[in-house]
């Protein structure tokens, strides 16, 4: 098929559609509208998109040996697990994903930008992992020590969806090595008294239940903000959707939410598009100095060496 000749085609087909309603018998008139549909003004232009190549990193089993990662992350994180026990192979991570987890090692908020499909959701999630094993294997990791906040709850279920393939399999249900638990206003009162009375390591939300939850006095909410005491990892996802007043509203939430559970949280957040104007150098600062804002706690400003293949930290 060529696209370009499919495109062409659907634009005829939706012009006459659309001029079939009204026959123009003015001349000027007629003149006037024909010129407009000629200019293409009804529809947009063509946009053709390149995925980037995305600068590997090594694969989960390389950062166990080094000691980056918990041991039980190599059986964690393979890709083509199975219900029927089939292990998979050690995830190879991008570049982006391996500065992220260092980056967090170091106990340092930052904000990952990069293009869809480049695993974002990876660099947070296989730090916040490995520190809940770190923590349990030292007899520490109890109660909530993430929590995820998504804009809207059909990433929620997404990539709580995501959890599963990597928590769930090759262990089963309930003998997952680290907890996961979603929390957005579509669980019965049953499944959030459960929660509170015993809580996951990592929690995914939405912004405005985390409001409620920190602000309602109605059980289970103050009992399950009481089981993040010691919060270590708050992530805001889609950061550039958080603008204007809601982007205020945000940026008061995560401050509370520092105030209730751990003054020295560590924030993370991620986005495709907070900037595309400038150099590297240009963006890293806009970008740092948003997020920096809006988490109430300095986020450095990072170039890489890699950020030409279209993400930077």
């Amino acid at each position: 098929m060529d696209v370009f000749d499919f495109r062409d085609r659907l634009v005829d087909e939706y012009a006459r559609f659309t001029r079939s309603f009204v026959k123009i018998r003015a001349a000027d008139i007629k003149a006037h509208v024909d010129a407009e549909y000629a200019a293409e003004r009804f529809w947009p232009a063509p946009m053709v998109q390149l995925n980037p190549a995305f600068v590997a990193g090594g694969n989960i089993g390389q950062f166990v040996a080094e000691g980056l990662l918990h041991p039980e992350c190599e059986r964690i994180f393979r890709f083509g697990k199975s219900t029927d026990g089939a292990p998979g192979t050690a995830l190879m991570l991008h570049r982006h994903q391996e500065e992220a987890i260092r980056i967090a090692k170091r106990r340092e908020s930052y904000v990952l930008t990069t293009g869809t499909g480049s695993g974002k959701s990876l660099a947070y999630f296989i730090p916040i992992i490995d520190d809940v094993l770190r923590r349990r294997a030292s007899g520490g990791a109890k109660g909530i020590s993430a929590i995820v906040v998504y804009p809207m709850n059909a990433l929620c279920n997404s990539q709580l969806e995501e959890l599963e393939k990597y928590l769930r399999l090759g262990y089963g249900k309930g003998a997952e090595p680290v907890r996961f638990a979603r929390y957005t206003g579509q669980e019965s009162t049953d499944d959030r008294t459960a929660l509170a009375a015993n809580p996951p390591d990592i929690l995914l939300t939405n912004y405005v239940m985390l409001e409620l939850m920190l602000t309602r006095h109605s059980s289970p909410d103050p009992q399950v903000v009481e089981q993040a005491k010691g919060l270590r990892f708050l992530v805001l996802d889609e950061l550039h959707t958080y603008r204007g007043r809601q982007g205020a509203d945000v940026a008061m939430l995560v401050r509370r939410v520092r105030d209730r559970t751990n003054s020295e949280l560590l924030c993370v957040g991620t986005s495709a598009t907070m900037t595309t104007e400038g150099s590297a150098e240009e963006r890293s600062r806009a970008v740092a100095r948003v997020a920096s804002r809006l988490f109430g706690a300095p986020v450095p400003e990072r170039v890489n060496d890699f950020d030409t293949a279209g993400f930077g930290i």
